[in-house]
Protein backbone atom coordinates (compact mmCIF):
# COMPACT_ATOMS: atom_id res chain seq x y z
CA UNK A 1 0.00 0.00 0.00
CA UNK A 2 2.50 2.54 0.89
CA UNK A 3 4.70 1.84 -2.44
CA UNK A 4 1.29 2.62 -4.43
CA UNK A 5 0.90 5.94 -2.88
CA UNK A 6 4.90 6.28 -3.30
CA UNK A 7 4.50 6.39 -6.92
CA UNK A 8 1.61 8.34 -7.20
CA UNK A 9 3.94 11.21 -5.96
CA UNK A 10 6.66 10.80 -8.48
CA UNK A 11 6.56 13.39 -11.52
CA UNK A 12 8.77 12.31 -14.72
CA UNK A 13 10.43 15.02 -16.81
CA UNK A 14 9.36 17.92 -14.34
CA UNK A 15 10.50 21.40 -14.56
CA UNK A 16 12.59 21.85 -11.96
CA UNK A 17 12.01 26.21 -12.57
CA UNK A 18 8.73 26.20 -10.24
CA UNK A 19 10.40 24.67 -7.27
CA UNK A 20 13.11 27.38 -7.00
CA UNK A 21 13.72 31.01 -6.03
CA UNK A 22 14.73 32.01 -9.04
CA UNK A 23 12.39 30.58 -11.39
CA UNK A 24 15.41 29.08 -13.89
CA UNK A 25 16.02 25.58 -15.09
CA UNK A 26 15.74 22.34 -16.57
CA UNK A 27 13.47 19.10 -16.32
CA UNK A 28 14.72 16.50 -13.39
CA UNK A 29 14.45 12.84 -14.56
CA UNK A 30 11.81 12.41 -11.06
CA UNK A 31 10.52 14.57 -9.00
CA UNK A 32 9.56 12.90 -5.51
CA UNK A 33 7.07 14.96 -3.58
CA UNK A 34 7.00 12.92 0.11
CA UNK A 35 3.70 13.46 2.13
CA UNK A 36 5.68 12.05 5.01
CA UNK A 37 8.50 10.12 6.65
CA UNK A 38 6.99 6.53 6.37
CA UNK A 39 6.48 7.32 2.97
CA UNK A 40 9.74 8.89 1.85
CA UNK A 41 11.49 6.23 3.48
CA UNK A 42 9.84 3.59 1.63
CA UNK A 43 10.49 5.25 -2.03
CA UNK A 44 14.22 5.55 -1.01
CA UNK A 45 14.31 1.75 -0.48
CA UNK A 46 13.07 1.20 -3.65
CA UNK A 47 16.28 3.39 -5.23
CA UNK A 48 19.30 2.36 -7.11
CA UNK A 49 22.55 2.89 -5.12
CA UNK A 50 24.08 4.58 -8.06
CA UNK A 51 20.87 6.78 -8.46
CA UNK A 52 21.79 10.84 -7.54
CA UNK A 53 20.22 11.85 -5.11
CA UNK A 54 18.75 15.93 -4.34
CA UNK A 55 16.49 17.01 -1.49
CA UNK A 56 15.55 20.27 -1.84
CA UNK A 57 12.88 22.88 0.15
CA UNK A 58 11.86 25.93 -1.11
CA UNK A 59 14.90 26.21 -3.21
CA UNK A 60 15.85 29.44 -2.53
CA UNK A 61 19.87 29.01 -2.38
CA UNK A 62 20.08 26.73 -5.24
CA UNK A 63 20.48 26.86 -9.14
CA UNK A 64 19.63 24.31 -11.64
CA UNK A 65 21.07 24.19 -14.93
CA UNK A 66 19.14 24.64 -18.14
CA UNK A 67 19.84 21.06 -18.78
CA UNK A 68 18.45 19.99 -15.95
CA UNK A 69 19.43 16.75 -13.45
CA UNK A 70 19.92 13.25 -14.32
CA UNK A 71 18.14 11.11 -10.93
CA UNK A 72 15.51 12.06 -8.69
CA UNK A 73 15.22 15.45 -6.67
CA UNK A 74 13.29 14.96 -3.88
CA UNK A 75 10.70 17.72 -2.78
CA UNK A 76 10.44 18.46 0.84
CA UNK A 77 7.91 21.99 1.33
CA UNK A 78 4.84 21.45 1.56
CA UNK A 79 5.37 17.95 2.42
CA UNK A 80 7.48 17.31 5.87
CA UNK A 81 5.91 19.93 7.93
CA UNK A 82 4.92 18.44 11.19
CA UNK A 83 5.66 21.70 14.20
CA UNK A 84 5.31 21.05 17.39
CA UNK A 85 6.12 21.20 21.28
CA UNK A 86 7.93 18.11 22.52
CA UNK A 87 9.00 18.40 26.17
CA UNK A 88 11.01 21.15 26.33
CA UNK A 89 12.21 21.28 22.60
CA UNK A 90 10.41 22.36 19.39
CA UNK A 91 10.51 19.91 16.96
CA UNK A 92 10.55 20.86 13.44
CA UNK A 93 10.28 18.40 9.97
CA UNK A 94 12.32 19.80 7.11
CA UNK A 95 10.11 21.06 5.12
CA UNK A 96 8.96 23.61 7.93
CA UNK A 97 9.08 27.15 6.04
CA UNK A 98 11.99 28.88 8.57
CA UNK A 99 9.22 32.36 8.91
CA UNK A 100 6.72 29.42 10.31
CA UNK A 101 9.10 28.30 12.71
CA UNK A 102 10.04 31.63 14.26
CA UNK A 103 6.64 32.53 14.75
CA UNK A 104 5.92 29.23 16.24
CA UNK A 105 8.52 29.79 18.85
CA UNK A 106 7.13 33.50 19.67
CA UNK A 107 3.50 32.32 19.76
CA UNK A 108 5.09 29.37 21.88
CA UNK A 109 6.74 31.47 24.36
CA UNK A 110 10.30 30.58 23.49
CA UNK A 111 13.14 33.15 22.26
CA UNK A 112 16.45 32.77 20.05
CA UNK A 113 14.38 31.81 16.86
CA UNK A 114 13.20 35.05 15.48
CA UNK A 115 16.37 35.35 13.54
CA UNK A 116 14.96 32.41 11.12
CA UNK A 117 12.15 34.62 10.08
CA UNK A 118 14.76 36.53 7.82
CA UNK A 119 15.82 32.98 6.28
CA UNK A 120 13.82 31.97 3.10
CA UNK A 121 14.18 28.98 3.17
CA UNK A 122 13.12 25.70 4.88
CA UNK A 123 14.31 24.02 8.41
CA UNK A 124 15.90 21.36 6.24
CA UNK A 125 18.18 24.14 4.03
CA UNK A 126 19.10 25.92 6.97
CA UNK A 127 20.42 22.40 8.93
CA UNK A 128 22.44 22.16 6.30
CA UNK A 129 23.57 25.19 5.57
CA UNK A 130 23.84 26.25 8.83
CA UNK A 131 21.83 29.33 7.43
CA UNK A 132 21.78 32.53 9.37
CA UNK A 133 21.17 35.58 9.98
CA UNK A 134 21.37 39.36 11.61
CA UNK A 135 24.29 37.62 13.88
CA UNK A 136 22.54 33.94 14.87
CA UNK A 137 22.82 30.71 13.41
CA UNK A 138 21.04 27.80 12.99
CA UNK A 139 22.83 24.94 15.00
CA UNK A 140 23.66 27.37 17.48
CA UNK A 141 19.71 26.23 18.72
CA UNK A 142 19.89 22.87 17.56
CA UNK A 143 19.65 20.13 20.25
CA UNK A 144 19.13 16.55 17.87
CA UNK A 145 18.32 16.11 13.95
CA UNK A 146 16.77 13.17 12.44
CA UNK A 147 18.36 12.36 9.42
CA UNK A 148 17.39 9.44 6.53
CA UNK A 149 20.34 7.86 4.63
CA UNK A 150 20.18 6.15 1.42
CA UNK A 151 18.68 3.09 2.22
CA UNK A 152 15.31 4.87 3.72
CA UNK A 153 16.84 4.31 7.39
CA UNK A 154 16.21 7.16 9.61
CA UNK A 155 18.42 8.50 12.30
CA UNK A 156 18.36 10.69 15.32
CA UNK A 157 21.84 12.40 15.96
CA UNK A 158 22.82 14.79 18.57
CA UNK A 159 24.03 18.00 17.51
CA UNK A 160 28.16 17.15 18.59
CA UNK A 161 27.90 14.82 16.00
CA UNK A 162 27.95 17.41 13.65
CA UNK A 163 30.63 20.27 12.81
CA UNK A 164 28.83 23.81 11.88
CA UNK A 165 31.08 26.52 10.64
CA UNK A 166 29.62 29.61 8.49
CA UNK A 167 26.84 28.27 5.80
CA UNK A 168 28.21 24.95 5.98
CA UNK A 169 28.03 21.80 8.12
CA UNK A 170 30.09 18.84 8.32
CA UNK A 171 28.17 15.46 8.54
CA UNK A 172 29.55 12.55 10.71
CA UNK A 173 28.42 9.97 7.48
CA UNK A 174 28.05 10.85 4.14
CA UNK A 175 24.99 10.44 1.90
CA UNK A 176 22.34 11.37 5.02
CA UNK A 177 19.97 14.07 4.71
CA UNK A 178 17.88 15.91 7.23
CA UNK A 179 14.35 14.63 7.91
CA UNK A 180 13.88 17.14 10.97
CA UNK A 181 15.11 18.99 14.30
CA UNK A 182 14.51 19.51 18.07
CA UNK A 183 15.60 22.82 19.05
CA UNK A 184 16.63 23.93 22.18
CA UNK A 185 15.33 27.52 23.28
CA UNK A 186 14.95 29.44 26.92
CA UNK A 187 11.94 30.91 27.73
CA UNK A 188 10.65 34.30 26.43
CA UNK A 189 7.92 37.01 26.15
CA UNK A 190 5.52 36.59 23.15
CA UNK A 191 5.45 39.60 22.34
CA UNK A 192 8.34 40.67 22.48
CA UNK A 193 9.62 37.67 20.32
CA UNK A 194 6.59 38.78 18.01
CA UNK A 195 7.91 42.68 17.77
CA UNK A 196 11.44 41.72 17.12
CA UNK A 197 10.55 38.96 14.08
CA UNK A 198 8.17 42.34 12.73
CA UNK A 199 11.30 44.80 12.85
CA UNK A 200 13.68 42.24 11.51
CA UNK A 201 11.26 41.75 8.57
CA UNK A 202 10.60 45.35 8.08
CA UNK A 203 14.72 45.90 8.33
CA UNK A 204 14.70 42.95 5.08
CA UNK A 205 12.26 44.41 2.95
CA UNK A 206 13.73 47.89 3.47
CA UNK A 207 16.81 46.53 2.14
CA UNK A 208 16.73 43.05 0.05
CA UNK A 209 14.96 43.35 -3.27
CA UNK A 210 11.80 40.64 -2.62
CA UNK A 211 9.54 42.06 -5.33
CA UNK A 212 11.91 40.25 -7.89
CA UNK A 213 13.18 35.96 -8.31
CA UNK A 214 16.27 35.49 -6.02
CA UNK A 215 18.22 32.99 -4.68
CA UNK A 216 18.75 35.31 -1.56
CA UNK A 217 22.62 35.90 -0.90
CA UNK A 218 24.94 35.14 -3.80
CA UNK A 219 28.11 34.81 -1.62
CA UNK A 220 28.98 34.46 1.72
CA UNK A 221 30.42 37.75 3.94
CA UNK A 222 34.73 37.39 4.33
CA UNK A 223 35.57 37.42 7.12
CA UNK A 224 35.41 41.19 8.27
CA UNK A 225 33.88 42.67 5.36
CA UNK A 226 30.99 42.02 3.25
CA UNK A 227 30.50 40.43 0.38
CA UNK A 228 27.62 43.83 -0.98
CA UNK A 229 30.02 45.61 -0.17
CA UNK A 230 32.80 44.63 -2.21
CA UNK A 231 30.16 44.05 -4.95
CA UNK A 232 28.95 47.85 -5.35
CA UNK A 233 33.11 48.65 -4.68
CA UNK A 234 33.64 47.37 -7.65
CA UNK A 235 30.74 49.34 -9.75
CA UNK A 236 28.64 46.13 -10.00
CA UNK A 237 24.98 47.24 -8.86
CA UNK A 238 22.72 47.08 -11.95
CA UNK A 239 25.01 45.13 -13.78
CA UNK A 240 23.35 42.57 -16.02
CA UNK A 241 23.87 39.38 -18.22
CA UNK A 242 21.06 38.37 -20.13
CA UNK A 243 17.97 38.59 -17.96
CA UNK A 244 19.96 38.65 -14.85
CA UNK A 245 21.24 41.32 -12.83
CA UNK A 246 23.20 42.54 -9.85
CA UNK A 247 20.33 43.77 -7.60
CA UNK A 248 20.24 48.23 -7.82
CA UNK A 249 19.08 47.55 -4.08
CA UNK A 250 21.22 45.07 -2.83
CA UNK A 251 24.60 44.06 -4.61
CA UNK A 252 24.80 40.60 -3.12
CA UNK A 253 21.29 39.21 -4.56
CA UNK A 254 21.18 38.17 -8.08
CA UNK A 255 17.58 38.76 -9.32
CA UNK A 256 15.82 37.68 -12.15
CA UNK A 257 14.34 40.08 -14.31
CA UNK A 258 11.78 38.07 -15.92
CA UNK A 259 13.48 35.95 -18.71
CA UNK A 260 16.95 35.14 -16.93
CA UNK A 261 18.11 31.41 -17.90
CA UNK A 262 20.57 29.72 -15.19
CA UNK A 263 23.51 30.00 -17.64
CA UNK A 264 22.88 34.12 -17.49
CA UNK A 265 22.97 34.10 -13.51
CA UNK A 266 26.03 31.82 -13.67
CA UNK A 267 27.76 34.22 -15.88
CA UNK A 268 27.03 36.52 -13.86
CA UNK A 269 27.74 34.87 -10.88
CA UNK A 270 31.63 33.91 -12.69
CA UNK A 271 31.40 38.12 -13.69
CA UNK A 272 31.54 39.18 -9.92
CA UNK A 273 33.59 36.89 -8.65
CA UNK A 274 36.46 37.66 -11.36
CA UNK A 275 35.49 41.30 -10.97
CA UNK A 276 35.52 41.47 -7.15
CA UNK A 277 39.25 39.48 -7.18
CA UNK A 278 40.55 41.30 -10.11
CA UNK A 279 39.61 45.06 -7.63
CA UNK A 280 39.27 44.30 -4.53
CA UNK A 281 41.69 41.43 -4.19
CA UNK A 282 38.78 39.06 -2.80
CA UNK A 283 38.16 35.63 -3.54
CA UNK A 284 34.34 35.64 -3.41
CA UNK A 285 32.99 32.53 -1.56
CA UNK A 286 29.49 31.28 -3.17
CA UNK A 287 26.77 30.63 -0.89
CA UNK A 288 24.22 29.29 -3.47
CA UNK A 289 24.38 25.71 -4.53
CA UNK A 290 24.43 24.86 -8.29
CA UNK A 291 23.37 21.39 -9.68
CA UNK A 292 22.61 19.89 -13.11
CA UNK A 293 23.90 20.25 -16.60
CA UNK A 294 24.29 22.59 -19.49
CA UNK A 295 21.35 22.76 -21.92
Amino acid sequence: MMQEEAKTKILKNESLARYTSWRVGGCADRVFIAENINELQAFMQTLDHAEPIYFIGLGSNLLVRDGGVRGTVIVMHQALCDLRLDGKFIYAEAGVTCGKLARFCANNYRQGAEFMAGIPGTVGGALAMNAGCYGSETWNIVHQVLTIDRQGQSHVRNEAEFIPSYRHVEMPIPDEWFLGAWFKLETGVAEESLKKIKNLLASRLASQPLNLPSAGSTFRNPHGDFAARLIEASGLKGYQIGGAQVSPKHANFIVNLGDATALDIELLIRHMKDTVLEKQGVALQQEVRVIGEYA
